[in-house]
């Protein structure tokens, strides 16, 4: 096989450049040009350069405004196959224009949710969030919260006591997030009422955009450091085969169309079929050492997750002289941009190691054809906007905009996470006009004539005021998703393995028959949560390492290791 052929096809010059990393000639063609082409393997330019390494045609290519955040035919985003090639340098620069490109995107949406808030009718409206858990020993400690919010004109406040997941516990605070917004302008508040602390950005959109610099956006290097040595993890909901259906009730031979009264609202009952959470891993980035320790970290629970899971190691041994690192199979241009090529297993890129994880769901849906408030025009750009900080509201706005049976989803269950599903209930419509708690209809009350409650309802505007005695900070920037799917994961495997010693009466084995994995205590525990009955302080984590007492001894010709607090002996040679 040659090493270098007669070119690709015409129809795919840029992308021919791309592959030459000829980056000083795609400067000068790419004016004009569709800079989000796809090649026959599913590529834009810059997933085409990100994955074959040439940094310097992927900078080319973010100078002339290439989408950072696409994903290519494998569901894979740019930033994901820029950390499958383990070069800082390439994982800092994507990084960097995608935080840019995600701030952008915000502040240009802002005044477009608010002008569609202006438009609807004014209102409150509760939204209670359940947590549970399938996962042992998680379901306890899930939080609840109740969200509140008013709508008046194109001012908006959300109240929140539930603010994420980090550092391996549930964070809490009593916060408020105020917009407010006319035509170009906008002003955005998140009020601190624990501290007193008032965050505030105003923004003319314009000038705003001005000031808006990649200089601002520069990623910290621990977080180029984390990426790189940790797994490339992607979940998503799977959506495409999903099918609304009635619920029954009755006995057999006489089952009935299912319906239930919700905060005083009769709702039919739907189920949705079809609905799956895939978790796509991928370690071929990792030292074999990180692969060591993130394969302990997971090991003990996958008995317990009921997942159907597949792994692909890395391509064969089809590679030739003329093979590199982001070319493994030795891949010719030839080859790739023929449409009708059959490339087989071999890709270019580094040679993926993935695992799919598969959970598939039941949600639930409870669908109301009274309810007094209108999905499309006055709930969804709430959820929107909420979404761009909360990582509850994106997967909730993900759901939700999904063609429904005709009404009102007045209560919701949903799978969120991995391991955690959300049941979000509405409630409460126009109970409350000031910042207080309502007291004259509870989530769970009646309700009063759908069209009063809408046609008759103001809201106090000292509900949208900052109190004198709070501390305001101009130019504050929040907008930060977060990313809890693998943590959470992570506090899931670390309750099961601390119940599991300390309830285990056959030395060595965990609840569930399998052997628990002493890699795990060693490397995770300094990330246990504050609910660890091991020497955790109080805040949270322990900055050192708790000091093992370890004894072995050995049995059937293995080494076990002792654990004094639980009194287990282990074989780590197992795992």
């Amino acid at each position: 096989m040659s090493c270098e052929g007669d070119g690709p096809s015409g129809r795919f010059p840029l992308h021919a450049l791309v592959w030459n990393n000829d980056y000083r000639q795609l400067e000068k063609r790419l004016d004009g040009q569709n800079v989000e082409a796809l090649d026959p393997r599913g590529r834009t330019l810059l997933h085409l350069a990100v994955s074959l390494g040439h940094l310097e045609s992927a900078r080319v290519l973010l100078r002339h405004k290439a989408d950072v955040t696409k994903e290519n035919r494998q569901g894979w985003t740019v930033l994901h196959e820029a950390v499958s090639t383990g070069d800082p340098e390439m994982v800092y620069t994507i990084l960097q224009h995608r935080d840019y490109h995600n701030t952008s995107m915000a502040l240009e949406g802002v005044p477009e949710l608010l002008q569609k808030i202006l438009e609807a009718p004014d209102f409150y409206v509760q939204m209670k969030w359940e947590f549970t858990s399938w996962v042992p020993l998680v379901s306890r400690i899930c939080p609840n919260d109740v969200c509140r919010i008013w709508k008046s004109g194109a001012k908006l406040r959300v109240d929140i006591t539930l603010l994420g997941f980090e550092n391996m516990s549930w964070i809490r605070g009593r916060r408020s997030f105020i917009f407010k917004g006319e035509d170009s302008w906008a002003e955005l508040m998140e009020v601190n009422h624990d501290d007193k602390v008032v965050t505030t950005e105003h923004f003319d959109l314009s000038q705003e955009m001005e000031r808006l610099t990649l200089d601002s956006m520069k990623p910290k290097g621990r977080e180029v450091e984390r990426r790189l040595t940790s797994p490339v993890i992607n979940t998503s909901l799977d959506t495409k085969n999903i099918a609304f259906e009635r619920t029954k009730s009755g006995f057999w031979g006489w089952r009935t169309d299912k319906a239930e009264v919700v905060n005083g609202y009769e709702a039919k009952v739907y189920t949705v079929n079809n609905v799956s959470v895939i978790t796509k891993i991928r370690t071929e980035h990792l030292t074999e050492e990180e692969k060591k320790r993130y394969k302990a970290d997971r090991n003990p629970l996958e008995s317990l997750l009921g997942t159907v899971e597949h792994q692909f190691g890395a391509q064969g041994d089809l590679t030739t002289e003329c093979a590199t690192a982001n070319n493994p199979t030795a891949i010719t241009p030839e080859e790739y941009f023929n449409e009708e090529f059959d490339l087989k297993d071999r890709d270019i890129g580094r040679p993926k190691e993935l695992t799919i994880r598969t959970q598939k769901f039941k949600a639930m849906l409870w669908m109301c054809e009274e309810f007094p408030l209108s999905l499309v025009e006055q709930v969804i750009p709430i959820i929107d906007l909420m979404a761009r900080t909360s990582a509850h509201f994106a997967r909730l706005r993900d759901f939700i905009t999904l063609e429904f049976p005709p009404g009102f989803p007045v209560k919701i269950e949903i799978p969120l996470f991995h391991v955690l599903n959300a049941r979000i209930t509405f409630g409460n419509v126009n109970g409350c006009s000031t910042a207080d708690e309502p007291t004259s209809q509870s989530t769970d009350g009646g309700h009063a004539d759908p069209a009063s409650l809408v046609s008759n309802f103001e809201v106090d505007q000292s509900v949208f005021e900052i109190p004198e005695s709070y501390h305001i900070q101009d130019n504050g920037r929040n907008m930060h998703l977060q990313d809890e799917d693998y943590e959470i994961m992570q506090f899931a495997i670390q309750q099961s393995l601390l119940e599991s010693s300390r309830s285990q009466d056959v030395p060595g084995l965990s609840s569930n028959g399998g052997l628990i994995n002493p890699h795990v205590y060693d490397s995770q525990y300094e990330s246990l949560c504050k609910s660890s009955p091991y020497g955790m302080t109080k805040s949270g984590i322990e900055s050192k390492k708790p000091p093992w007492a370890h004894s072995s001894k050995s049995f059937s010709g293995a080494q076990l290791t002792m654990l004094p607090q639980c009194g287990l002996w282990l074989d780590g040679s197992l795992w």
